[in-house]
């Protein structure tokens, strides 16, 4: 009995972690639903309320710039806030028309 219990749980595990990725938004389809966009920072932000599922997901991806950009800054000699704001002006201009970006005054503007 113990075995199969065993059995179960890391069938039960496996499967939730396979699982929630398949019911997660992408990026992508959050930037082509106007849920988010590229703010002036280098970070995304977001232009309607999310659900906990776009949070989460923007969370980890700025978490994950967050990083890229200190060891960016240091590698470049700079100080992250310049980074941020060098990373954001490129990122913006690599927004295809139809999404979001984030204009200097804090508001929302589609490409």
């Amino acid at each position: 009995m113990t075995k199969l219990r065993k059995i179960l749980t890391v069938f039960a595990l496996a499967f939730s972690l396979f699982s929630v990725p398949a019911w997660a938004i992408s990026m992508d389809d959050a930037k082509a639903k106007g849920l988010i966009g590229e703010q002036v920072n280098g970070y995304l932000g977001y232009v309607k309320s999310p659900s906990s599922s776009v949070r989460a997901m923007v969370e980890a991806i700025n978490n994950k710039r967050r990083a890229a950009y200190n060891k960016g800054a240091k590698n470049a000699g700079v100080e992250r806030n310049v980074f941020e704001i060098r990373m954001g002006q490129r990122l913006q201009d690599r927004v295809p028309p139809g999404q979001y970006i984030q204009l200097q005054n804090g508001n929302w503007q589609r490409k």
